[in-house]
């Protein structure tokens, strides 16, 4: 049986189109996917995220263990700082791919994709070493996510506890009188904050950010458009850019694997793993059509790869997917075909992101 963040009743009162989505029910759209893909790039966008998880490891120990566990490092942060990073299986294949926050030196917070929070708790609790324990969050915590060119001026109107940098927060912040972390990340292309709060506040902190945006254009947005979003800012899915047949260099993010490190969990079979033989690429359908997932990437009666994502992009006006292809292909300007329902449609190869905010 599918799980109801705290923000159900308001997304069912507001005529959300509730579908289930990773064991949970959640609005994919409100007023359509394109009028809120828009918003969110030219005013701003609230989003439900409640459904993440979140993990707590604490310990004297707390530190190594999460550079143990993650390809990324995370020495030297300061208290508030957020880090990206795989965490992999030793073939170096991706558990996940998640943020790290430093709460202390002894207190680190994880934010995990909803897929996987009990594969992910399972697999850290099982590789704990030394003094260190791992708690679940997740049903503590709720999460609304503001992104857009007008989310600070909008947040402003509520708090000044406004992190000044991408990636950190403020972890004892409050958000009109409500105790809240507020994280500066986003997973849209844009500017945007992340407001963590006790489940019983989201309502409240729900409405008063929406009526302190109504102004601003500010809309609720649903997963449909924060797929499209992601998407045209080519950020990478678990479960199709990354998974445990897909390793970080394969997928492009071989800046978050930091193979100076003593060791990690994967950095043996990750040192081989290069050169590699494919690897992620942006496609722009220059023929008619729209490539999905799974759909056959071709170099005439050759097959070169597969479509990850794809769709037709609100914004750009333009059809667009990542795939992943032989690295053959990889250069900016080679010309591809993408099977699409038996019929092979033209396709480009093109630097990503596909959409960078100015």
């Amino acid at each position: 049986m599918e799980q109801k963040t705290p923000l159900y009743e308001r997304h069912v009162a507001a005529g959300g189109k509730i579908v289930p989505f990773a064991g949970w029910l959640l609005p994919v759209q409100y007023s359509g996917v394109i009028a809120e893909h828009k918003a969110v790039r030219s005013a701003c966008g609230l989003f439900d995220v409640s459904h993440m998880g979140e993990l707590v490891l604490r310990g004297a120990d707390a530190l190594a263990n999460v550079n143990r566990l993650m390809t990324n490092d995370f020495s030297g942060m300061y208290e508030g700082q957020a880090r990206y990073s795989p965490m992999c299986y030793e073939d170096g294949g991706v558990v996940d791919d998640l943020i790290v926050y430093k709460v202390s030196d002894t207190v680190y917070f994880i934010v995990v994709n909803a897929a996987n929070k009990d594969k992910d708790a399972a697999w850290i609790r099982e590789h704990l070493t030394g003094d260190c324990a791992m708690e679940d969050w997740s049903d503590r915590v709720a999460q609304l996510a503001l992104q857009g060119p007008r989310a600070e001026e909008i947040l402003r109107t509520l708090t000044s506890d406004i992190p000044e940098k991408n990636y950190s927060a403020v972890l004892r912040g409050t958000v009109k009188g409500m105790a809240c972390m507020v994280s500066r990340t986003g997973y849209t292309g844009e500017d945007g904050f992340e407001l963590y709060c006790a489940p019983a506040d989201a309502p409240a902190l729900w409405d008063a950010l929406l009526e302190a945006g109504e102004p601003f254009g500010l809309i609720p947005c649903g997963l449909g458009a924060r797929d499209t979003l992601r998407l045209e800012a080519a950020m990478p899915l678990y479960g199709h850019e990354l998974s445990p047949a897909i390793n970080p260099y394969e997928a492009v993010l071989g800046i978050f694997v930091k193979l100076e490190k003593p060791d990690f969990i994967g950095k043996a079979a990750l040192e081989q793993a290069r050169p590699i033989s494919r690897r992620r690429v942006g496609l722009k359908i220059t023929g008619r059509g729209i490539a999905r997932e799974e759909c056959p990437v071709y170099d005439g009666e050759k097959q070169i790869g597969v479509v990850t994502s794809g769709t037709h992009c609100p914004w750009l006006g333009q059809a667009v997917a990542m795939a992943m292809v032989d690295v053959a292909y990889k250069e900016p300007g080679t010309v591809v075909q993408v099977d699409v329902r038996g019929r092979k449609v033209e396709a480009e190869v093109v630097k990503t992101p596909f959409y960078k905010r100015a």
